[in-house]
């Protein structure tokens, strides 16, 4: 345990991380009275937390290793701007034992764990030898020091395939494979090594048993430096795309209160076995039976919104008092269960693309008010530049309510009337995925989404005419806010002309090629829209909400419309569309990679060259691998034929749409 010296009260704290949690650090310890640094990247210069903090300092460049991962700079900062208190928030050095010590041996707080507590907890091998020790079930595996190739494959023999190969040092999916076969454990081992030591900075593997049909369930704890250690309830994490958890809830919908109170008894013992000061998380994998241990996060969660809406708690508040070296404020019989919470992350990537990142900056930023159980988490706004230098993750979106179905459906709103634009996210695939039956009957485990991937990324669906006309209304709108105008003007009404009528003819394009052909028709009288053989009268007027209401078959609506050049973006009733105006006098042209050109899809580094040049390859079959956002990504052949270029080695740093191989169509 900590020294009460370790601890003591702080006026200045300095947020050692970016993005979402940096914002919500921020939030909170303002609101104690707590003066707030920033730090940033170059690539984070205008970002969302710099502008939040009392006072912001640049790092170095955009790269994690050169500025957030960078402890001395870190430690430098903190001593200029005079902060007392470091807090680490999760990801970069959240984890790190050796920047605890750091911390501490600059004579500052760091709120958290102390350096052993991280690595004997942190460690996942560390942590599972403890575990084994106190006694709490475990997840048969390997979780030893020898890291040789022919260990782990004897290993991995011996618990039986499938395994799951994963960091000892990491979190997030990052660093871990499912390995079904013999034949898969070496290649699987060699990708998942480079992806951990580029996270995390550290290499070693640990192996377990893949339980199947897995449920992740997982348990907040707090504990004080006077030997007070609380669970928060459990959180249920079961909805995952590639070991990295997308949608979670609190309580867990599987658990009875006999089942809760006995995985939260195993959390406080398991947490007890280091006398950890600090919040953490135990987590458990169940395969409808027996709950097992896997790991400890000692750090915040990304899905702590759900444990504090259920109990009421402010985390970051008890972390702060905690590194004060106040008692908790609450004991365990004080602590207690209220309604349902459920959290979605919002991504910058692209579900029909194989949720390949996406780069840029934010054109529109619009979410709902934080009103009836609905609370934002946000890391950015309209103008941000979202960077291929760290995790996609923009935004979470969670919502309170008395029951789950409850839940369900406020989160489903939330997500409903959040756009994003500028950048591709996930947000229609997460508001599938929520309402999607088996989610709401909780019949899922975590190969759930993989399953179902293709119901949960539909063709986006053909526009109606509320869509058409609203596209109509829209290019009208922005035609005289470009002219200039005014709001009473009668060219701001579609329909106005002072004799005669006329006719313009609207394109629309929609997905790869389908056309919709819209007539307006306007003069003396009422405006009209022919669709097909219907002519619709229309009338539209500006909202509260931000878009516009459109009165079209008699029936209202409302519209969030935002149109880019020849782009529209459009939110109805209906779902979201995205139009392309076919504009006459638009030049329409585009040019194209021809498509045996292999590009760089994102800005990244090249970490493996897979193929040599001459090498006759398959369609799909592996030619590089990208580090982007700190995820793997390899590029693969189009076709079959052979490898007639790399324009690459490994270690570039290379831009979006730069050239880094070519195939040559296999000769038919």
């Amino acid at each position: 345990m900590k020294s009460q010296a370790q601890y003591r009260r702080f006026r200045t704290l300095l947020i050692a991380n970016r993005g979402e949690i940096a914002c919500r650090v921020i939030r909170s310890a303002k609101a104690m009275g707590l003066r707030t640094v920033a730090v940033y990247s170059e690539a984070d210069a205008e970002a969302m937390h710099v502008a939040m903090a009392d006072e912001a300092v640049l790092l170095g460049p955009a790269r994690a290793r050169d500025s957030y991962l960078n402890v001395e700079r870190v430690i430098e900062v903190a001593r200029k701007t005079g902060a007392e208190a470091v807090h680490p928030g999760y990801g970069f050095l959240s984890e790190s034992a050796e920047f605890a010590q750091a911390c501490l041996d600059a004579g500052l707080v760091f709120v958290g764990p102390t350096a052993a507590m991280i690595r004997m907890m942190g460690s996942k091998s560390g942590s599972k030898m403890l575990m084994e020790q106190a006694g709490v079930p475990l997840v048969p595996g390997y979780h030893g020091d020898a890291q040789d190739e022919a260990t782990l494959a004897q290993t991995a023999d011996k618990i039986g395939f499938p395994v799951l190969v994963k960091a000892s040092a990491g979190g997030g999916g990052r660093g871990m494979r499912i390995v079904r076969s013999a034949a898969e454990l070496a290649a699987s081992i060699v990708s998942a090594k480079r992806e951990a030591k580029a996270a995390f900075g550290d290499d070693r593997m640990l192996i377990e048993k893949f339980v199947q049909n897995p449920r992740h369930i997982e348990v907040q704890i707090i504990g004080d430096s006077h030997g007070n250690l609380l669970s928060l309830f459990e959180r249920e994490c079961t909805l995952q795309r590639r070991h990295q958890k997308v949608v979670e809830e609190a309580p867990s919908p599987t658990l009875d209160a006999t089942q809760r109170e006995r995985v939260c008894a195993a959390a406080r013992k398991a947490a007890a076995a280091v006398n950890y000061v600090g919040a953490g998380t135990i987590e458990f994998v169940s395969d409808g039976r027996d709950v097992f241990f896997i790991e400890m996060n000692t750090r915040l969660q990304v899905e702590h919104p759900v444990t504090e809406l259920i109990t009421g708690i402010d985390l970051v508040e008890w972390q702060l008092r905690v590194a004060f070296g106040e008692k908790l404020p609450l004991t365990q019989d004080q602590i207690t269960l209220n309604g349902h919470a459920i959290e979605a992350r919002v991504y910058a990537e692209n579900p029909h693309k194989n949720f390949m990142p996406s780069v840029g900056r934010i054109r529109t930023w619009r979410t709902p008010a934080e009103t009836n159980g609905l609370r934002i988490d946000a890391g950015y706004r309209a103008g941000d530049a979202v960077s291929p230098h760290y995790d996609a993750m923009l935004a979470k979106v969670i919502a309170w309510a008395p029951t789950r179905d409850e839940a369900i459906e406020r989160l489903n709103r939330g997500l409903g009337e959040t756009d994003v634009r500028g950048i591709v996210s996930n947000i229609p695939f997460l508001s599938a995925l929520v309402t999607h039956p088996d989610v709401r009957a909780n019949t899922i485990d975590t190969g759930f989404i993989e399953r179902e991937l293709k119901n949960l990324t539909p063709a986006a669906p053909a526009p109606h005419d509320l869509e058409l006309g609203a596209a109509v209304v829209t290019i009208l709108a922005e035609e005289a806010k470009a002219a200039g105008a005014e709001a009473h003007s009668p060219w701001r009404t579609p329909g106005w002309m002072p004799v005669g009528r006329r006719q313009r003819v609207f394109t629309f394009r929609h997905g790869q090629g389908a056309e919709h052909k819209v007539t307006l028709t306007y003069g003396n009288g009422p405006a009209t829209l022919s669709i097909g053989e219907r002519e619709l009268a229309f009338t539209t007027s500006p909202d509260a909400a931000g878009g516009f209401e459109l009165r079209l078959h008699g029936i209202k609506s409302h519209v969030f419309a935002v149109i880019e050049g020849h782009e529209l973006y459009l939110r109805t009733r209906n779902g979201r569309f995205d139009l392309h105006w076919v504009d006459p006098f638009g030049g329409e042209t585009e040019e194209q990679v021809g498509e045996d050109k292999i590009v760089a899809p994102l800005p990244g580094t090249v970490v493996a060259l897979l193929a040599e040049v001459g090498a006759s390859l398959e369609k799909g079959a592996p030619i590089l691998t990208l580090e982007v956002m700190k995820m793997e990504q390899t590029l693969r052949a189009p076709f079959a034929g052979v490898l007639k270029a790399i324009k690459c080695k490994v270690g570039d740093i290379v831009g979006e749409g730069v050239e880094l191989a070519e195939v040559e169509p296999a000769a038919s």
